[in-house]
C-alpha cells in the first residue's frame, strides 16, 4: 500500500523534470540550432518512453488493486461464514434475521433464522436490554462472552469455554491452610492417667484421620492439641456444604466426667503467598477461640470472615492464672499512662456501667486519674436509678465526663479501656481510639469480625457471665490497699445479676466466687433490687408484647411490637427473657421499632438454639443464649420474614454458621 501512495508523487516529479528540460533545450536552440535539434529529438524520445512506462504501470496498479479488492471481499465473506465466532442479527421483536453457520450449529433444526432469541436462552432478550455492552451466555456446554451492539441489533459470540475451565481449575486448586485446635484438651486431660489420655488421643486422631481421608485433606499433628491441614478451595467448598460436620463428630467423643471435646478450626484462603496464608489461618483461629471455640472461622485475603459451628457454651476455665496475669499487666499500663479513660458501649446497661466503675477504682488505686465517658442523653431506663445513686456520690460522679470533655483530657499517653464491647462502632466515643496507641479491651461477648485496631491488651472470655465478673477478678489481684466502696461493689454485682438473670443463665463457679467477693466488700443485694425495679407502665407495655407472641416451629416464640410505636431496647430484651420462661419455649425473638428509626430484635435461648449466629446473619451479635441486632431501612414485617428464613436455614442446615 505504500507503493500506491508514492507512485503519483513520482509522476509529478517527472513532469517537472521534463519542463526544466524543455526550457534548457530552448536555450540550446538559441545558441546552437544543430545541437538543439539533436536534444529535441532525444527529449521527445524520452518523453514518449516515459508516457508508455507510466501507462503500463498505471494498468498494473489498477489490476493489482482490483485483485486485492476481490481477495479482501472474499476473505471477509469467508471470515463472516467460517471463522469460529458467532454472529447474529435480530429485529426489534428479538427474532433472529440472520446467523452465520457457526451459530446455526446450535439450532434445533437447520437454521436459527426466524426463531426468537429465547430459543438460545429464556432471559436473553431481557439481559440484552439491561446489558452495557457485554454478557455471558451458556449454550450446550459452551460458555460464550457475548458482545452486544444494541443500535445495530447485532450479537458477537466468543467461545470462552477453555478459558473458563482453566479459571475454574485454578480456583478449585488454590491452596487452603487450616489450623485445628482442641479447645479444652488441657483442661480435660490434666487429671487423666496416661492410659485414658492415650485413649482420648487415639479417638480424636482416628476421627480426624477418617475425616481428612474422606475429603482428601493432608493432615499433620504438630502437638497434643494442634493439627495442620492442607487442602484446596474445592475441598473447602465441600466442607462448607457439610457445615463442617467434623465439629459434631469430635464433640461426641465424651471424655472423663462427660466433658465434651471440642474443636476450633482457623482457615486461611485466598490468592496470596503461603506465609500470608498462614497468618490468615492463625488470625482465624484466634477469632474462633475468642468467640468461645467449638467453631470454624474462615478468613480470605480481603479480611472477610465466615463462621460455622459455635453451638455449645464455652467451658469455664479452671485456672485463674490468666486473670492474675491480665490484672498485673493492666496495673503496669495504668501506672505508665497520663490518665485512664474508660468507655462502655452506647446506651450503657448495668454490666457496662458497673465494669467501668470497677476499672475506675483500679486507676485510683494505682494513683492515676481516671475518667468514665458517659453521655447523659444516651441512657437506657434500666440504669437510670443507678445513675441517680451515682450522682449522689461526689467522690465517684466527679469522674464521669461527657464524650466532648473526654477529647479535651486525652493525651497521646492516655490509656483507653473499653469494657463490655469490642466493636469500635459501639463505643461511647469512637474518636478517642485514634488519639492514643494504648488501648485495652475487656469483654465477655464472643468476638465479632469488627474489632478495635491494635489493642495493647485484650481480656476476652466468652465463658464469663458478664464483663463485671471479669473486672471483679481483676480487682482481686490488685494492691492490698484497694478500697472498694459499697456503691461500686453494688454496681458490679448488679451487672452480674442482670446479665445472668439472677444467676440462672451463663453462670459458672467463678460467677459465684466474684459475687461472693463483692458481697464481702459491702455490695448491697437489696439496693441491687432497687436498681432493677421497673415502672408500672413499662410492665404493662412488656406484657402486651408478650401477649402478641406467636409460636414458630413448635418451640420458638416470636413477638412483634405495634407499628409506629418505638420501644426501649431494655424493654424488648425483658420481653424476650420473659417469653423464655414459658413452658415449651426454647428460644424467643422480640421485634420492634426503635426511636432512631431502625428495627431492633432481641433474641434469647436456653442453649439448644444458638441465637448469636442467627443474629450475626442479620448484622448483629452477642452470646449463644443472648443476642440482638438493629436493622436499618426495613419494617417490622420484613424483619420478621427475614428472621424466619434464617431460622429455617439454621435448622435445615443442621449446623450454625
Amino acid at each position: 500500500m505504500q507503493d500506491l501512495r508514492t507512485k503519483p508523487k513520482f509522476s509529478s516529479h517527472l513532469w517537472i523534470i521534463y519542463l526544466i528540460s524543455i526550457i534548457l533545450v530552448c536555450f540550446i536552440w538559441y545558441y546552437h540550432w544543430i545541437l538543439g535539434s539533436a536534444m529535441t529529438v532525444l527529449l521527445a524520445a524520452s518523453f514518449y518512453y516515459s508516457l508508455r512506462k507510466e501507462r503500463t504501470l498505471q494498468n498494473e496498479t489498477e489490476e493489482y488493486i482490483s485483485t486485492l479488492s476481490h481477495r479482501i471481499k472474499r476473505v471477509g465473506e469467508e471470515a463472516l461464514l467460517e471463522m469460529p465466532i458467532g454472529i447474529i442479527l435480530f429485529d426489534e421483536e428479538y427474532f433472529i434475521e440472520w446467523a452465520n453457520p457457526y451459530m446455526n450449529r446450535f439450532a434445533e433444526e437447520d437454521t436459527l433464522v426466524g426463531t426468537s432469541l429465547n430459543s438460545l436462552s429464556d432471559d436473553l432478550p431481557a439481559r440484552i436490554k439491561e446489558s452495557k455492552g457485554e454478557l455471558w451466555l451458556q449454550l450446550d456446554g459452551y460458555k460464550f462472552q457475548t458482545t452486544v451492539k444494541k443500535e445495530e441489533r447485532l450479537l458477537y459470540f466468543f467461545d470462552r469455554t477453555t478459558q473458563s475451565e482453566i479459571q475454574t481449575l485454578y480456583h478449585n486448586e488454590q491452596t487452603v491452610l487450616s489450623i485445628i485446635f482442641l479447645d479444652n484438651y488441657e483442661e480435660i486431660t490434666q487429671n487423666m492417667d496416661d492410659t485414658l489420655k492415650s485413649q482420648l488421643n487415639s479417638k480424636v486422631t482416628s476421627v480426624l484421620n477418617n475425616w481428612s481421608n474422606d475429603y482428601g485433606i493432608y493432615l499433620k499433628r504438630t502437638s497434643q492439641d494442634r493439627f495442620i491441614a492442607v487442602s484446596t478451595k474445592k475441598i473447602l467448598e465441600q466442607l462448607e456444604k457439610s457445615k463442617f460436620d467434623i465439629l459434631d463428630e469430635v464433640r461426641e467423643l465424651n471424655a472423663e466426667q462427660n466433658i465434651p471435646v471440642t474443636l476450633s478450626i482457623g482457615i486461611g484462603v485466598g490468592n496470596v503467598s503461603l506465609p500470608v496464608l498462614g497468618e490468615l489461618a492463625q488470625s482465624s483461629l484466634d477469632l474462633a477461640l475468642g468467640r468461645g471455640g467449638d467453631q470454624v472461622a474462615i478468613k480470605d485475603e480481603s479480611g472477610k470472615v465466615r463462621f460455622y459451628g459455635g453451638r455449645t457454651n464455652p467451658m469455664e476455665k479452671r485456672t485463674r492464672v490468666r486473670a492474675r496475669v491480665i490484672s498485673h499487666a493492666l496495673k503496669e499500663l495504668v501506672k505508665e499512662s497520663d490518665n485512664v479513660i474508660i468507655m462502655g458501649h452506647k446506651a450503657p446497661d448495668m454490666d457496662s456501667l458497673g465494669s467501668a466503675i470497677g476499672i475506675l477504682n483500679i486507676a485510683k488505686t494505682n494513683g492515676v486519674e481516671g475518667y468514665i465517658v458517659f453521655d447523659p442523653d444516651d441512657v437506657d431506663t434500666g440504669v437510670h436509678r443507678l445513675v441517680k445513686a451515682l450522682k449522689e456520690e461526689d467522690d465517684i460522679w466527679q469522674y464521669f465526663i461527657d464524650p466532648e470533655e473526654s477529647e479535651a483530657v486525652i493525651t497521646s499517653r492516655s490509656l483507653v479501656v473499653v469494657v463490655d464491647t469490642h466493636k469500635p462502632s459501639m463505643v461511647s466515643n469512637e474518636r478517642l481510639l485514634s488519639k492514643t496507641e494504648y488501648k485495652v479491651v475487656i469483654d465477655h461477648h464472643r468476638r465479632a469480625e469488627e474489632f478495635i485496631d491494635n489493642p495493647t491488651l485484650v481480656y476476652m472470655e466468652p465463658y464469663a457471665s458478664s464483663t463485671a465478673e471479669l473486672v471483679t477478678e481483676l480487682l482481686e489481684y490488685q494492691s492490698d490497699n484497694l478500697k472498694l466502696r459499697m456503691l461500686e461493689a453494688t454496681a458490679l454485682l448488679a451487672g452480674i445479676i442482670v446479665d445472668t438473670k439472677s444467676f440462672t443463665l451463663r453462670t459458672g463457679s467463678r460467677t459465684f466466687d466474684a459475687a461472693s467477693y463483692l458481697r464481702s466488700k459491702g455490695a448491697d443485694t437489696v439496693l441491687v433490687q432497687q436498681f432493677m425495679k421497673e415502672d408500672l407502665d413499662v410492665y404493662v407495655k412488656r406484657s402486651k408484647l408478650i401477649e402478641r407472641a406467636k409460636i414458630y416451629r413448635d418451640s420458638i416464640a416470636i413477638s412483634k411490637g405495634d407499628h409506629g410505636v418505638a420501644y426501649d431496647g431494655v424493654l424488648i430484651a425483658q420481653a424476650a427473657d420473659t417469653l423464655l420462661t414459658m413452658s415449651g419455649i426454647n428460644a424467643s425473638f422480640v421485634i420492634s421499632e426503635r426511636s432512631d428509626g431502625r428495627v431492633g430484635i432481641s433474641a434469647r435461648s436456653l442453649g439448644e438454639v444458638n441465637v448469636q449466629v442467627i443474629m450475626e446473619q442479620m448484622n448483629g451479635g452477642g452470646h449463644l443464649t443472648n443476642a440482638a441486632t438493629q436493622i436499618e431501612d426495613t419494617t417490622i414485617d420484613d424483619a420478621e420474614s427475614l428472621l424466619k428464613d434464617i431460622i429455617q436455614e439454621y435448622f435445615e442446615g443442621g449446623d450454625a454458621e
